[in-house]
């Protein structure tokens, strides 16, 4: 049977396991993270410089991890106890969003909430390359961000919920929070199995330099793709203070993300299945067209509709691209090298990230919302142009692996 046209449900169980752990974190997260920015500068008083910087460096630090823990999955041979150590270092952190008493409070806590995301990702994502079949790899990849992004996309539905039934209490919806979290170890610990380490292999460090020097030029550029993206791409924090300034009621503001999430999640999956099958290069291109337009949508007013529609053709990019790129990552790095090439890889995007998310928070206090979103669509179109250029140049280009 041609796997390529089977459907997902031939995705092995344990990825069906770790999209549900990812899918319950979300939701825990998100009825946090949906309203962070208000409660930040409504309740807290912090400047919208602060949430971008807030926001930068723990996404950053998130993806600086990830190269430490990715490496040391791959030198003990074992990748899912630094997952259950990530998730539940996540869940353990959700209580300080509560009972913070000012921004440095939930700076550290947002700070120790990415430090666990950033423990779990690359082992994660290394796992989940060792437990799909490589002519589905972009399907897997694609499910598992999907059931991801349904938990992003439940988890600021339910904080509007909440905000509703209890007067904008912030501070109620953030302990609701921990319980997804919890339930997202415990299934974590019990559902996902993961493949014995192969007899016979020896256990070497993988950054030592023979190792670094097998990873190819390739696995390099699909580096320096990714941190071009994330230098194209702010946080969504700014999507949710775009929405506020049209004057949609702050209990309704999470919705932003719940709709920028649907997309994402109704997107994820068949763009994954079409990353086994068509061009790489292709789809980042037109990724990169979709977040340009994104862009040029958000910078244009602050109108409710106006905001949903560019905040839709966000999510859109993020499920043609994010999936692609993890996909991208497994292709070109040496199996037993796997967890060291995600932790680069995202090391790299979270400076890229840092950089980006401060910039945008500056340029939005001194020049505004419109001036902080068309300076994206710049950056994004000069990153497209510069993929062109490598496809033109040289062909062929990220071919799909056979």
């Amino acid at each position: 049977m041609d796997m390529k046209n089977t459907p997902f449900k031939r995705i092995p169980v344990s990825i069906w396991a770790l999209g549900l752990v990812s899918m319950f974190m979300d939701i825990s997260s998100e009825m946090i993270h949906s309203l962070l920015p208000l409660f930040l500068v409504g309740t807290l008083g912090a400047s919208t410089f602060a949430v971008g910087l807030i926001e930068g460096v723990a996404e950053s630090t998130a993806l600086i991890v990830k190269v430490f823990s990715g490496t040391l999955s791959d030198y003990l041979g074992k990748r899912k106890v630094l997952v259950v150590f990530g998730y539940s270092l996540g869940a353990l952190t959700k209580p300080l969003f509560a009972i913070a008493p000012s921004a440095a409070i939930v700076f550290t806590a947002r700070l120790l909430d990415r430090v666990g995301k950033g423990v779990r990702g690359a082992p994660r994502d290394a796992l989940v390359a060792d437990l799909a079949p490589p002519e589905m790899r972009g399907a897997a990849f694609g499910l598992r961000q999907s059931l991801d992004t349904v938990g992003a996309l439940f988890g600021p539905l339910l904080a509007v919920g909440l905000m509703l039934l209890w007067a904008n209490n912030f501070r109620a919806v953030f302990w609701v929070a921990v319980i997804p979290g919890m339930i997202a170890v415990a299934l974590l610990l019990f559902g996902v199995r993961e493949p014995e380490r192969h007899v016979g292999e020896e256990r070497t460090n993988p950054i030592r330099r023979d190792n670094l020097r097998r990873l190819s030029g390739a696995y390099w550029w699909v580096v320096g793709i990714g941190a071009v993206f994330a230098l194209a791409r702010f946080s969504e924090a700014f999507l949710v203070l775009r929405a506020q300034q049209g004057g949609i009621p702050v209990a309704y503001v999470p919705l932003v993300m719940v709709g920028m999430n649907l997309v994402y999640s109704g997107s994820a999956y068949p763009f994954g299945r079409l990353s086994d099958r068509t061009n790489h290069g292709t789809l980042l291109s037109l990724g990169l067209i979709v977040l340009i337009a994104a862009d040029l949508v958000l910078a244009a007013n602050d109108h409710w509709l106006t905001v949903a529609v560019g905040v839709s053709l966000w999510g859109l990019h993020m499920g043609m691209t994010q999936g692609l790129l993890a996909t991208m990552v497994a292709d070109a790095a040496p199996v037993d090298l796997r967890g060291t090439a995600y932790g680069f890889f995202n090391l790299v995007s979270g400076i890229a990230m840092l950089m980006a998310s401060a910039a945008a928070g500056l340029l939005w206090d001194r020049f505004g919302a419109s001036f902080t979103f068309y300076a994206g669509a710049i950056f994004a179109a000069l990153a497209l142009m510069g993929i062109v250029l490598k496809a033109w140049r040289q062909r062929p280009f990220c071919e799909v692996p056979r």
